[in-house]
Formats: structure tokens, sequence, C-alpha cells
């Protein structure tokens, strides 16, 4: 969803609400990962004394394989952001959303806000013990004699 950010920047006060949902299209070309359901995003914009600000939780379903046993699990996720929205920028600043010519992609900055919010090992539960590295094993459901 591009959102056209001309009236918000422009008139202090105004504010606009989001609640929609990220195309599943979109999540199905990022490699790496296989969302359940699509990310819902609900929030608002806000013009507040001239400066915009965006607002926004996303909650989503990720279909995942763990990384030490291999089972296949669904995990739900919801994360809330904020972020400050400029029209320009005199100097490199990661604290601001750069909108070029006041549109703003806000499927794309979602997605890059949840997929960076996301653990870098996927487990299956937090005390996951794995596979034996000897004879493949799965330590969750069974012990083994190999002494791995």
């Amino acid at each position: 969803m591009v959102i056209n950010l001309k009236q918000l920047y422009d008139i202090t006060g105004e504010k606009l609400l989001l609640d929609y949902a990220v195309d599943v299209q979109k999540l199905d070309s990022i490699k790496g990962y296989s969302f359940s359901c699509p990310i819902t995003i609900k929030g608002a914009i806000v013009n507040r004394a001239g400066v915009v600000t965006l607002k926004y939780s996303a909650a989503f379903t990720l279909h995942a394989c763990c990384d030490r046993c291999l089972i296949e699990f669904d995990r739900a996720y919801s994360f809330d952001f904020e972020h400050i929205l400029v029209r320009l920028l005199n100097s490199e600043n990661d604290e601001y959303i750069v909108t070029e010519s006041d549109k703003l992609d806000m499927d794309e900055l979602a997605l890059t806000d949840c997929l960076l919010q996301l653990p870098s090992k996927m487990l299956c539960k937090e005390d996951c013990l794995g596979l034996c590295p000897v004879c493949g094993t799965d330590l969750n459901q069974n012990e083994c004699d190999c002494n791995g």
C-alpha cells in the first residue's frame, strides 16, 4: 500500500488511520520465510506541530522449521513500531524515514520492520535439545545410547 503523505505534511493536526493487511503475494516472494497469514497493520500517521509520526502494530503468523530439531511449527508474532517521517534529510540518519515524492510504501516498511525483529535462530521452543550429532535422534522425544 503506497500512501500519499502530501496532505499530512502540509496540514498540522492531520491524521490518517491504518487498518489493512499486506497482500499475501508480496509475502510469498520473501525467500527464507513462510507466512501462514497476511501481516495485519493497525495504526496511524499524525502531523503534530509539523512533525509527522507513524505509529503502528504488525501481527502475523510465521511457518518455520526449528534450527535445532528440524520440526515444523507455526508461531504468532506481534510488534509495535514508531517512525518519524520526513521529506528530506541534510545528513545520513537512520532515525528518520525519508519519503521521496511524499509517498510511503507502507508494505515495504512493515516487511522490513518485521523481518528485522525476528530471531536469527528459529526454535520450536526455547529449551529445544535438537538432534543427536551422532545418530540423529530427536533429543526432545527420546534419549540415545550413542554417547553423542
